[in-house]
This record gives structure tokens, sequence and C-alpha cells, in this order.
């Protein structure tokens, strides 16, 4: 579960959003990507675990940057949807180039053995793909949805679900490969 920590910079973000002007939301979020970034760097964490952090590095330093140059700018009304496109674009990108994000992730938790075996790399591409789906699906929906209820499922759905899939899915994926072994 410590995967869910990657989404501290932009639930911080997100929480603030809606409280305080973007451009101290899109700073806060830049703050708790950097520090999550030296964190995991400082306890050795792998560059290619940190695909999402980096990635939050990197949107919220642009946001940042605009959002102090351009306070007015009507993208601030699209404060809540702008991450969900961001990650989808990452998490999207990250299959395109045949690396799914999830997948440097996942090394930290196996051995070097399993790294190049194709059934893990087909798992992290499923799991990397559920999450570019829920990103996608966040970022629509939210664009057309309003109110706190809407909001509520959306959230659940666009981000829970994934979770849920990522914490079940490798489980379920051992049981069928030790049972087609025996």
């Amino acid at each position: 579960m410590h995967f869910l920590r990657s989404f501290a910079p932009w639930l911080a973000y997100a929480v603030l959003a809606k409280e305080v002007d973007w451009r101290y939301s899109a700073l806060a979020g830049l703050l708790v990507s950097a520090v999550l970034v030296v964190w995991q760097r400082r306890r050795r964490t792998p560059w290619d675990a940190l695909v999402i952090e980096l990635s939050g590095a990197l949107f919220f330093t642009l946001l940042t940057v605009f959002a102090f140059a351009a306070p007015d700018s009507p993208l601030r009304h699209e404060i809540v949807a702008l991450p969900s496109i961001w990650l989808a674009l990452t998490a999207w990108g990250s299959l395109a180039v045949g690396k799914p994000f999830t997948l440097g992730i996942a090394r930290t938790m196996i051995g070097p053995e399993m790294w190049d075996n194709p059934l893990f790399r087909r798992t992290n591409a499923v799991i990397t793909a559920v999450w570019a789906s829920g990103f996608t699906f966040h970022a629509v929906a939210l664009s057309l949805v309003h109110g706190t209820v809407g909001v509520i499922v959306v959230e659940v759905i666009g981000f829970a679900v994934p979770a849920v899939f990522t914490i079940r899915y490798p489980a379920i994926v051992r049981a069928r490969a030790l049972k087609e072994l025996s």
C-alpha cells in the first residue's frame, strides 16, 4: 500500500484547491512533491519507482509557475480535472513507451529473478492500464458531474477501484500461475 503515498501531493492539492487560491494549492502540491521525492531518494528508492512522484513534481512546478504568472487565467476553473488529465497522460505514456509506471514500484516488492518474467511485466501493464483508465475516467467525469454525491462517486471509481485492483490483482495472477503449475 506504500504506492498510496505517491498521491500525497495530488491529495494536498485537491484538498486545498477548493479552499484557497489556486496558486497556493499548486505551491502546496509542489512542496509536498519535492519533500516526497527527496525523502524517497534518501531511502534509496530507485528512480523507476518514482514515476508518479517525479511526474507530480514536474506538474506542480509547471502549474505553480503558470498560476503565479497568470493568476486570473481561465485555467484556474479546471483545477480539479487538471491533475487527473496529467496523471492519465503519465500512465498512458508509460504504457506507450513500454515501461508501465507500476513496474518500478513492483520491483521494490519482489526479487530481481522475477523482473524479466513476462507474467510479471504483463501484470504491471494491466495494473497501469487500470490506473490510466481510472485517471481518464476521473478527468472526464469531473468535468461532467456536479454536486457532492456525484463527485464522491467519481472519486471512488477513479481512485479507489484502481487501488483495490492493484492490491488484489497480483494475488489473483499468482494463484492462477500456481494452479497452472500443479
